[in-house]
C-alpha cells in the first residue's frame, strides 16, 4: 500500500498554536473595552480640601475677575498627570470572566478564524522568506554544473528536488515526478541529494552520484526509488551491476572526494533553504512539500505558468 503523503507541516504547527492564541487575544479586548467603560463612566475622586475651596455658583459668578500677572501668564502649563491603572473588584474580574467564556461558547467559530488567519499569515511570511533564499541562491538551486539532471538538459523550466533514497513519500513521489518528465519533453528536472534519514541513504546517495559519471544517473536513480526494503551501499550496487554500469570504476567514484563534497553541498544548500524534510519541489521561486496526491498536477500547472511568464533562473 502506498503510504499517504506527508501532511503539510505548516498547517499543523497553526493549528497546535491557534487555540492557544485565541483565548488570551479575546480576552484582551474585552478587558480593553471594559477597562475603557469604567473608566469613562467612574467620576474622578474629589479631595476635601477641593471641595471647600470650590464656591458657590451665585458666589462664583459674581466674583469680580482677578488680573493675570505677567509672571502667572508665562509660566508653563503644568504636563497632565497620566491616569492610574484601574484596578478590578472581584466582581469586576467574576463579569469579564464570564463576558469571554459566554463569547467563545457562543460564537466558537472564532478558533477557526484564529487559525485561518495565523496560517496565512505564516505562509505569506515564509513565501517571502523562499523567494528571497532562492534569489540569493539561485544559481546553485538552478544552474550548478555537474547536476544530477532528469528529462532535458537543456530544458526551459528547471524543477528541483530535495530527496532521500529511503523516504517512503519520495517513493510515492517518483511516479509523478515520471510522468512529468514524459509528458513534458522540454521541461529539467535538477534532483538534490538529501540522505537525512540513515547511514544507508548516504551511501545510496553516493552510488547515485557515481553512477552520474557513467551517464546512468536517472536510470539508477529510478531504480533506487522503486526498489522495496532499505537501500544502502549493498542494494545500490546490486542494482548498478543490474544496469549493466562499470562496476570497478562506480566503486572508485563513489569513494572520490568529490562524489563525497557534492552531497554534503547539497546539504548545506538544503540548510539555507531552510528544508528539513523530502520530498521538497521548488519551480521557480515557488516550492511544493511533500508528496500530495495530486503532485503532478501541482507540478505540471507551476512549470506551466512559470513557461507562460518567463523564469531567468529556473
Amino acid at each position: 500500500m502506498s503510504p499517504s503523503p506527508r501532511p503539510n507541516l505548516l498547517r499543523a504547527a497553526a493549528q497546535s498554536k491557534a487555540l492557544w492564541l485565541a483565548v488570551p487575544a479575546i480576552a484582551a479586548l474585552v478587558l480593553l473595552a471594559l477597562a475603557g467603560h469604567w473608566a469613562v463612566n467612574t467620576p474622578a475622586p474629589v479631595s476635601v480640601a477641593e471641595a471647600e475651596t470650590v464656591p458657590p455658583a451665585a458666589a462664583e459668578a459674581a466674583k469680580p475677575a482677578e488680573p493675570v500677572k505677567a509672571a502667572e501668564a508665562a509660566k508653563p502649563a503644568e504636563a497632565a498627570k497620566a491616569p492610574e491603572l484601574t484596578t478590578f473588584t472581584g466582581d469586576q474580574k467574576k463579569e469579564i470572566e464570564q463576558i469571554i467564556k459566554s463569547y467563545l461558547v457562543t460564537n466558537p467559530e472564532i478558533f477557526v478564524e484564529v487559525q485561518n488567519a495565523l496560517e496565512a499569515k505564516t505562509e505569506k511570511e515564509q513565501a517571502e522568506k523562499l523567494k528571497a533564499a532562492i534569489s540569493q541562491n539561485s544559481g546553485e538551486i538552478y544552474r550548478a554544473s555537474g547536476a544530477s539532471v532528469g528529462g532535458n538538459a537543456d530544458g526551459d523550466i528547471t524543477v528541483v528536488e530535495f530527496f532521500d533514497y529511503n523516504c517512503g513519500y519520495c517513493k510515492h513521489g517518483l511516479h509523478d515526478v515520471a510522468k512529468l518528465i514524459e509528458t513534458d519533453p522540454k521541461v529539467r528536472v535538477v534532483f538534490k541529494e538529501l540522505p537525512i534519514l540513515s547511514k544507508g541513504s548516504e551511501e545510496a546517495s553516493r552510488v547515485a552520484l557515481a553512477a552520474q559519471r557513467q551517464g546512468k544517473y536517472w536510470e539508477l536513480h529510478k531504480a533506487m526509488l522503486s526498489a522495496k526494503g532499505q537501500m544502502n551501499e549493498a542494494a545500490a550496487l546490486q542494482l548498478a551491476e543490474k544496469l549493466g554500469l562499470d562496476m570497478t570504476k562506480l566503486k572508485a567514484d563513489m569513494a572520490s572526494p568529490e562524489v563525497k563534497a557534492e552531497v554534503e553541498k547539497s546539504e548545506a544548500l538544503a540548510k539555507k533553504m531552510g528544508v528539513n524534510g523530502t520530498p521538497h519541489f521548488l519551480i521557480g521561486d515557488r516550492a511544493i512539500a511533500g508528496a500530495p496526491e495530486d503532485l503532478y498536477d501541482q507540478l505540471e500547472k507551476n512549470v506551466t505558468e512559470l513557461r507562460k511568464q518567463g523564469c531567468s533562473y529556473c
